[in-house]
C-alpha cells in the first residue's frame, strides 16, 4: 500500500471536496491508496480546523457564510513564518528522540513536520497538541503532563504536570515566547512560566521557536533566561544587530527560509 505524506492527502482532499461539495470515506481512501481509519482521522483533522463538516460517511464543504470567519480563525496558524520555522525545527529531530513539546501556535505548526519521524516519544501540556499527534500515521508515543487546567494559556500548569515531567529525561524541548528580550531572554504575559523552566531543566537541548516579530518585545515576566536556551530558530526577517547580541548570550540562531 502507497503510504502518503499527510499534509498532501489533505490538501488532495480538499481539493477534490472543493471540487465535488461533498466526499465519501469509501471513495478517498481508495483513491489515497490508504485505511478508512486514516482518512477518517483526516477529515476529524480538517472539520476542527474549520475546512469542512463530517457527515455519516463522508464530509460536506463548509458553506458559504462561514468560510470567511474559518479563514481568518487559522491565518496565524498557517503563516509562512511560522510553517518556515517549523520545518527547520523539525530538521533537527532524529528517529526515536524524546521530545517535549510546549502549548503554543508556533510549536503547534511543528506537528505535521513529524509525520515521518520514526519511533518518537512526545510530552506536551497542550490537548491541541496531543490531538494532533494522535493524527499522525507514525503514531509517536503521546505522553501528558496532566495538571491544572490554566485557560489563558490554554494549557496544564502546576505542580502535578512539574512532578510529571522531572519524572522522565528528554532530549529536546520545542518551546515559544510572547516575546525576546535579547539581552536576558525569553519574556511572557502569563504568570504561570514556572513549567516552562522545568521543562528546561529536564531537557539536554532546548530550542526556541520565534517569530522575528517578537524579538525585541520585552514582557514584565522574564521566562527562560539565556542560559537555558540553547537554539533559537526564528525567520529571516530578524536584524543582524540582534541576532548578534542573542549569539553573544551563547545561543546559536537559525534563520528559517520562507517558501515562496
Amino acid at each position: 500500500m502507497l503510504k502518503r505524506n499527510t499534509q498532501q492527502r489533505r490538501r488532495n482532499i480538499m481539493e477534490k471536496l472543493n471540487a465535488e461539495g461533498e466526499v465519501s470515506v469509501e471513495e478517498l481512501a481508495e483513491q489515497n491508496q490508504t485505511s478508512e481509519v486514516t482518512i477518517r482521522k483526516d477529515l476529524s483533522a480538517l472539520e476542527a480546523s474549520g475546512l469542512l463538516l463530517r457527515k455519516f460517511g463522508g464530509a460536506i464543504r463548509l458553506p458559504k457564510e462561514l468560510v470567511r470567519e474559518s479563514v481568518s480563525e487559522n491565518i496565524q496558524i498557517v503563516s509562512k513564518q511560522k510553517q518556515a520555522i517549523a520545518r527547520a525545527s523539525a530538521g533537527l529531530i532524529k528517529d526515536h528522540n524524546r521530545i517535549i513539546i510546549d502549548s503554543g501556535h508556533t510549536t503547534a505548526c511543528l506537528l505535521p513536520e513529524l509525520a515521518n519521524k520514526q519511533g518518537l516519544v512526545v510530552m506536551t501540556n497542550s490537548l491541541e497538541v496531543a490531538k494532533a499527534l494522535r493524527e499522525l500515521e507514525n503514531e509517536p508515543t503521546l505522553l501528558m503532563t496532566g495538571g491544572t487546567w490554566d485557560s489563558r494559556s490554554e494549557s496544564f500548569q502546576g505542580q502535578l504536570a512539574e512532578e510529571m515531567l522531572r519524572s522522565y529525561d528528554f532530549d529536546q524541548l520545542f518551546i515559544g515566547a510572547d516575546g525576546i528580550d535579547p539581552l536576558r531572554g525569553t519574556t511572557t504575559y502569563n504568570e504561570l512560566y514556572s513549567l516552562s523552566r522545568v521543562m528546561a531543566e529536564v531537557a539536554r537541548e532546548v530550542v526556541l521557536m520565534v517569530e522575528s516579530e517578537k524579538i525585541g518585545r520585552k514582557i514584565h515576566n522574564l521566562e527562560l533566561v539565556w542560559s537555558d536556551v540553547d537554539l533559537l530558530v526564528t525567520d529571516a526577517g530578524i536584524e543582524p544587530r540582534i541576532k548578534h547580541e542573542i549569539q553573544a548570550q551563547g545561543v546559536k540562531v537559525v534563520c528559517a527560509k520562507t517558501l515562496a
